[in-house]
């Protein structure tokens, strides 16, 4: 079995996908992807010493073996091994650890009900989970290909934050923890609630859950269903769906966890292609419902067992249920009412009627150089208080008019042909900006090497102007890993840094990387944390699969190993003035693709933190830093006298005079911030 047939093969007539393992094309049972899973690169004679059939012979027997490195195209440059965090020790709780302008402060394994229990697929429960995933013919599979489908039903995933609680999802359902204290969080509950990938939001009282394997049941048990039999000789190539049942679930369950420790299941939205990831949608003009875009990317379950559902062209059917996101309307009040009032196409040509009308203009991969329709999204995030949403859709780049939550309108897309697949998006706080991320390899593949080229697997920074995108440039984390570190761009958030664009990032084995974007073309990595491959002589699923910012710590979802907890520490590229300005931005939720504006409590915390920038940026003399800073030390009085009132206008208007001579935008900006302070210190 060739690397690619590892990653996209056909068992029993049943098709997998690389992707399916992390997000690429994200089911078990597989549509075909918009943009095909990479082919092994060719090795040269300096990368693979061994025979022709004995390089075969390992790949058959271990398809997540390493593969040789690819040699870099022409004019790209690959990532440095001139890093602390190249030639860590290898080790599943015992890995070596690089950290810069970061430390972590907590770690907790994950509970044991999710947790495989061996590496060794012969192991009676590695055999037993297949079973439960309703896998045929388990036999034909290659043992290393066993243990990672296996590992998959128990990896981590993304994370929603409300007050003192973290909802971690995972393959196996969502683990609850109490961070009142982040340096010693603590396990609440585990909701047992299989079906992939477990993706959480939270609302209120509500908690909501993607699912999207075949074996979620409505009844959240963990018996899976049958496994498929053997199919008849002569017909091994064929499609084959699981036996349509009315206990399946894939889509969207919502649940009330009004007693944190008690979760109860009070709805359970089917979709045709079940939810690998959903986005909660909040209209501002609208407190009695709140909205959800699911993003289905694995394959359309017959009609059979859910009526309605259509895998086929829109050519054949323009009912089909490709090309589509679906909009779920939940009653806040009513949840258990919740039902999917749209399905809106958004990838639809508006000249021609086309439901395929955008595909990604063709892809860097060997073989794959022909465009590919688009046919989902992988995830969407929300802007509502700009009224549009970016979706990261496959083959594209989407911008989304949201206003009206039901019918989102695309109104514009954007294609790169170094982007392999468009996985997630996060707007800049003032809207001018969207990082788009690519999960080039599906998450499985060791895409961070000194040979893969650093335009591959990255971010792309767009400007955004006038409801239209533009390339700006691309950014990726700069270290070297290994060929067993599964590495590529994946989820992160906003760091609330005033006078600055900053993004928390988890790239899965390739740790944790902090990136500053204020200056779109010249993003630079200001942070950093990374552990050594989990197992050195193969790929092991692992990493961390989102890093987000909440209320002054930075949160892990680390797949195979558990939770891990940051904190920024002051550096040369950030100040113990900017890490308190960041931590005076509270939020009593988050759910990261619903992006809300960043709001600051303390305004002598956020000016300290624009002269520190300034003086960075060396945008004034440092006498005059100086005399600011004593002006703003002036603002923590309760009551200002008339005369220091007075001193601050007239020092405002010099500040805005200065702004105005600015060189550099972003310094400007920050001075412009800096004098309104001044002007209403008690505002």
């Amino acid at each position: 079995m060739t690397r690619k047939q590892a990653l996209t093969f056909r068992l029993s007539g049943v098709a997998f996908a690389a992707t399916f393992v992390f997000c690429g094309v994200h089911g078990l049972y597989a549509q075909a992807p918009a943009t095909p899973s990479t082919p092994a690169p060719a090795a040269t004679p300096a990368q693979d010493a061994k025979p022709a059939a004995d390089a075969k012979k390992d790949e058959e027997s271990d398809p997540f073996a390493p593969q040789p490195a690819p040699v870099l195209p022409p004019g790209m440059t690959g990532s440095t091994m001139d890093d602390p965090r190249v030639g860590l020790k290898p080790g599943l709780y015992d890995a070596g650890e690089a950290a810069m302008g970061m430390k972590r402060v907590a770690f907790l394994k994950k509970p044991a009900a999710f947790q495989l229990g061996s590496d060794n697929a012969d192991d009676p429960s590695v055999q037993k989970t297949l079973g439960q995933l309703g896998i045929g013919n388990v036999a034909k599979m290659p043992k290393p290909m066993q243990l990672v489908v296996a590992q998959l039903a128990f990896a981590n995933s993304d994370f929603a934050f409300e007050g003192t609680h973290l909802f971690q999802g995972n393959f196996y359902g969502v683990n609850f923890y109490d961070i009142s204290n982040p340096a010693k969080v603590s396990l609440i509950t585990s909701l047992v609630c299989p079906g992939g990938q477990g993706d959480v939001s939270v609302y209120g009282k509500l908690l909501f859950m993607s699912v999207e394997m075949p074996n979620g049941r409505l009844d959240c048990g963990t018996q899976g269903f049958p496994p498929l039999p053997p199919p008849e000789p002569g017909h091994e190539k064929e499609r084959r769906l699981p036996v349509a049942s009315p206990d399946r679930f894939r889509g969207v369950r919502i649940f009330d966890i009004s007693d944190i420790k008690n979760p109860k299941q009070v709805a359970a939205v089917q979709t045709c292609r079940g939810s690998h990831t959903h986005t909660l949608v909040v209209d501002p003009n609208d407190k009695d419902n709140v909205y959800i875009y699911v993003s289905g990317t694995s394959f359309v379950r017959q009609k059979e067992e859910l009526a309605g559902c259509s895998g086929a062209d829109p050519d054949k059917d323009p009912d089909t249920s490709l090309f589509r996101i679906d909009v779920i309307k939940v009653p806040v009040a009513a949840p258990q009412d919740a039902k999917i009032v749209s399905s809106p196409r958004v990838f639809i040509d508006a000249r021609t009627g086309a439901l395929n009308g955008l595909n990604n203009g063709g892809s860097h991969d060997k073989g794959a150089e022909k465009p590919k329709d688009t046919n989902q999204c992988h995830d969407i995030t929300v802007y509502s208080a700009i009224g549009l949403a970016a979706g990261a859709c496959s083959g594209n780049g989407l911008l989304l008019d949201i206003r009206d939550p039901i019918h989102p309108k695309r109104v514009d897309a954007v294609n790169d042909t170094n982007y392999s697949y468009w996985h997630s998006a996060s707007f800049s706080n003032d809207g001018t900006k969207v990082v788009f991320t690519d999960e080039w390899g599906g998450g499985l593949g060791a895409r961070c090497r000194a040979t893969d080229p650093n335009k591959w697997g990255a971010d792309a920074i767009f400007n955004l102007n006038d409801n239209k995108l533009s390339l700006a440039s691309y950014y990726k984390m700069p270290a070297a890993q290994t060929d067993t570190e599964n590495c590529v761009a994946h989820n992160g958030s906003l760091v609330p840094v005033p006078g600055r664009d900053i993004e928390v990032q988890s790239w899965y084995q390739g740790g944790v990387s902090v990136m500053d974007f204020t200056d779109a073309s010249h993003p630079f990595e200001i942070a950093y944390f990374d552990r050594g491959p989990i197992d050195p002589k193969k790929v092991i699923l692992g990493g961390e699969w989102s890093a987000y910012w909440y209320n002054g710590y930075i949160y892990g979802s680390e797949i195979a190993r558990g939770l891990d907890v940051f904190k920024l520490v002051p550096s040369k590229f950030l100040t113990q003035n900017e890490i308190e300005a960041a931590n005076q931005a509270r939020v009593n939720e988050l759910n990261v693709q619903n992006q809300q504006p960043i709001v600051w409590s303390s305004q002598v915390a956020v000016s300290k933190a624009y002269l520190d920038q300034l003086q960075r940026s060396q945008a004034l003399a440092p006498e005059r830093i100086a005399a600011l800073r004593k002006a703003v030390e002036k603002m923590k009085k309760t009551n200002l006298s008339a005369k220091d009132s007075a001193k601050l206008q007239t020092l405002a208007a010099s500040v805005e005079t200065d702004a105005a001579a600015a060189k550099d935008p972003a310094d400007a900006k920050r001075l412009h911030a800096l004098a309104k302070v001044l002007e209403h210190p008690a505002a």
